[in-house]
């Protein structure tokens, strides 16, 4: 009976550390995402900006 049960927390184990690893990858993406979009946005505006300023 003791082994059974010391595979099953050894897998609980393995589980937890990779939902874990899942988790701040997801949190990671997220932030790429955010910082990417917020980056092109500015760039759009500045952009626009210029093209504006230089046309008048």
């Amino acid at each position: 009976m003791k082994q059974p049960t010391k595979v099953v927390v050894v897998v609980e184990v393995v589980l937890v550390e990779v939902v874990e690893v899942v988790i701040v990858v997801l949190l990671v993406v997220v932030v790429v995402v955010v910082v990417v979009v917020v980056v092109v946005v500015v760039v759009v505006v500045v952009v626009v900006v210029v093209v504006v300023v230089v046309v008048e």
